[in-house]
């Protein structure tokens, strides 16, 4: 009987203990999740600027060419 009671023990420990690990893989994959999405925001919005910027370098390009033909 104490054989069988230490295994129960021991067997739910054990089970416990697993379960202990898998939350804290999952959050160390939150946080790699989390990390890449803010990443990826911040290469959106340096996108976001340069294209803004590239427009606007293109609409100054296209006035001066304008410009020159109405000359």
């Amino acid at each position: 009987m104490k054989k069988v009671l230490f295994l129960a023990v021991a067997a739910v420990s054990m089970s416990l203990a697993s379960c202990g690990e898998n939350k804290v893989a999952e959050k160390q994959a939150d946080a790699v999740e989390a990390q890449g999405e803010a990443t990826a925001a911040k290469m959106d919005a340096a996108a976001d600027t340069a294209k803004a910027q590239a427009d606007q370098k293109a609409d100054a390009i296209k006035a001066e060419g304008d410009t020159a033909k109405k000359m």
